[in-house]
């Protein structure tokens, strides 16, 4: 049973990004708890604490904003177990003529079905808060 639930939550979390890819923060939102807590880390324009749809739905519209819509997120894999899915990626973005990529790595916590918490860690903060804040 355990196996089979760190499956689903793997493939929940792809979802969402996948979905996210395909410029669909509908189908984002249904993957997310209606009070999920979202934190990026820094002191760039996107950093800070989101709780709830509205704020995370804020968040994920204004990155795209900022970037053009450029932003991207390239998973290169994802582990999980019971309630933990982490999420290996780069992301990349171009902001004022400037392109920007770095590896990161998401934390997510899932419980039945919905992601309840999610953690962002960047692999060069400081590079990351100077992109943001250009």
């Amino acid at each position: 049973m355990e196996r089979k639930m760190t499956t689903q939550n793997a493939e929940l979390v792809r979802r969402g990004y996948d979905a996210f890819a395909d410029g669909d923060l509908a189908t984002v939102l249904t993957i997310l708890d209606q009070n999920i807590t979202w934190h990026v880390p820094g002191r760039s324009p996107l950093s800070g604490d989101y709780k709830g749809h509205d704020e995370v739905k804020g968040f994920l519209t204004t990155t795209m904003e900022l970037s053009g819509g450029t932003f991207t997120i390239d998973i290169n894999d994802i582990l999980s177990d019971k309630e933990r899915v982490v999420v290996l990626c780069t992301v990349a973005a171009e902001r004022h003529g400037r392109r920007w990529s770095s590896p990161e790595v998401y934390v997510c916590r899932v419980i039945d079905n919905s992601i309840v918490d999610f953690r962002e860690f960047q692999g060069d903060q400081e590079a990351e808060d100077e992109f943001w804040s250009s």
